[in-house]
């Protein structure tokens, strides 16, 4: 069949980069309606996205940056190892083979037309899943290594045929405490697929299979084109800048990120080389490639406008070095848990103190920089005769201010687009109640314009439970940018039911009783700007 040589309409062409957009978006709706865990279906840990035949993405929903940049490793992942027909769906979560961590559940679908052999697309759903095992309820403990955080599951059919395989379905549900929940959450994120293959062969036989396939093509190029006129604007050069974590939960040793990024606008490309950065680490949050991938295409992304196309064709004039054995590289058996939630907020950090140096009126102060990872588990006294629960919750923190505005309080930054779970849902689903919930006045940085306050957040046991902490940004706090200070560091707390109140580590897990309260409070954003040149009194 010929292919038409007219040149590509631009209206067209933003009318079909609407549609795949759109179809990602009502996929992650339907996945938000019909789960059944509230960390789904209230505080929206998903991410839904559609990629062409060769598994490259040509539409994100607007949903999880962690989740977006690195699901086209799981859907090449799934491509490579299975041939997969037409009602086939896969499903995986190895880090080492296309995942990030074990809690975050990936599912591949193709989407064929007609009776064509082989796909005219994929479309994904990925979803955090409240407790996949492991030693800790909540998969998010301070592990190891990888063997102790979960089930692990190789890219594997879970539909065939489009029948669900059973016995595929009950070898994952006989590893979780919760496996009623993750069945529901599973079946969804099947079913949000399967609408997606719906909405796209609608459009195939709207627009006809050769215009599809040629504007899908034309929208990648248009992604690149978009990103290589951004990189022509930077200046050359080499732009470095590290940064730390606090520790790995098991040595209390500071581990660092290091970044060069070179710059080159004359051939329109860059280069991100994390040499030098610290050796993977005995605790729980090592990264894997496709996590510091996914926080490098996060970072680029914006320094694009609003309304560009999130495609793959953005990486294209972007090289990423992560030498193999790193923290933003590690190699199995290492423990990845963090790596997801933690490391890549770090990564970003790095990352947007590097480009300050090269575009300074556009890059803000470092936000909270870490989830707070809280995870709760034990038995419900309230359900039937004691059953296992799982709760998972990150808390905002401060956005760090920009040229030009103070940071926002509160608010999920970076790498995490979810929301807080709200209190009603929280003590309806688990035995506990929310003490407080607000604010943490003057955590943010004081500058010209001040960084956004974290939030102080404490919950009440009504039973005895495990509770594990995953957090950061506990010893050095969000670093300020133009002589704006930093914001204040994060604190987790155990107040017992005695009225004792402990400082917890940031990375820890302990048994906890009822009565007791666990507290945490977030870091606030960095300022930006010198606070003495601004006439503004500090807070």
């Amino acid at each position: 069949m010929k292919t038409s040589r007219r040149p590509i309409d631009p209206v067209e062409l933003a009318i079909l980069r609407s549609v795949f957009h759109s179809i990602a978006e009502e996929m992650g709706a339907a996945l938000r309606r019909t789960s059944f865990s509230p960390n789904i279906k209230e505080r929206r840990d998903y991410s839904c996205a559609v990629f062409d035949s060769a598994g490259n993405v040509i539409a994100m929903g607007d949903h999880m940056p962690v989740h977006l940049g690195s699901m086209p490793m799981s859907v090449r992942t799934a491509i490579d190892t299975l041939e997969l027909a037409p009602g086939d769906v896969a499903i995986l979560n190895d880090p080492y083979g296309g995942g990030t961590h074990l809690p975050d559940i990936t599912m591949v679908m193709p989407v064929h037309i007609g009776n064509a052999r082989s796909p005219l697309f994929y479309v994904s759903s990925r979803a955090h899943h409240a407790d996949v095992g492991g030693c800790y309820p909540g998969s998010m403990g301070p592990c190891r290594e990888i063997y102790q955080e979960g089930v692990r599951i190789p890219p594997v059919r879970i539909m065939q045929r489009g029948q669900v395989l059973k016995d595929v379905m009950n070898l994952v549900l006989n590893n979780v405490r919760t496996p009623a929940e993750r069945e529901g959450d599973l079946t969804a994120q099947i079913g949000a697929c399967r609408i997606g293959g719906d909405r796209l062969r609608d459009v195939v036989a709207k627009y006809g299979r050769p215009h599809v396939q040629r504007y899908t093509g034309a929208l990648l190029d248009y992604s690149e084109r978009l990103m290589r006129e951004q990189l022509k604007r930077l200046p050359a050069g080499v732009f470095r800048a590290e940064d730390f974590l606090d520790n790995d939960g098991v040595a209390d040793e500071p581990i660092a990120i290091r970044a060069a990024i070179t710059l080159e606008p004359r051939s329109a490309t860059a280069r991100v080389d994390f040499s030098g950065s610290d050796p993977q680490c005995a605790g729980s949050i090592n990264a894997v490639y496709a996590i510091t991938y996914s926080a490098v295409y996060y970072v680029f992304r914006c320094l694009l406008s609003e309304d560009a196309p999130a495609t793959a064709g953005i990486m294209r004039p972007i090289e990423v070095i992560a030498p193999e054995g790193t923290i933003v590289n590690a190699r199995p058996p290492a423990a990845v848990a963090g790596g997801n939630v933690e490391t890549s907020q770090r990564i970003v950090d790095v990352l947007m103190r590097a480009l300050a140096e090269a575009a300074p009126a556009r890059v803000p102060a470092a936000s909270s920089g870490t989830m707070n990872n809280l995870t709760i588990g034990g038995l419900n006294p309230a359900a039937r005769g004691g059953l296992p629960f799982a709760y998972y919750e990150t808390t905002a923190g401060g956005m760090g201010a920009r040229p030009g505005a103070d940071g926002l309080s509160g608010v999920h930054t970076h790498m995490t687009n979810s929301l807080n779970t709200p209190v009603e849902a929280l003590e309806y689903a688990y035995p506990f109640r929310v003490r407080r919930y607000g604010y943490r006045p003057g955590s943010g940085g004081n500058g010209k314009f001040r960084g956004g306050d974290g939030l102080v957040r404490e919950i009440e046991l009504l039973t005895d439970a495990q509770v594990t902490l995953l957090a950061d940004r506990r010893k050095r706090g969000p670093y300020g940018l133009a002589g704006g200070e930093p914001g204040a560091p994060g604190r987790s707390l155990l107040i017992g039911k005695d009225g004792n109140t402990t400082e917890l580590p940031a990375k820890c897990s302990i048994a906890a009783c009822k009565g007791d309260r666990v507290r945490i409070e977030s870091p606030g954003g960095g300022g930006w700007g010198d606070l003495a040149l601004s006439g503004l009194s500090a807070r």
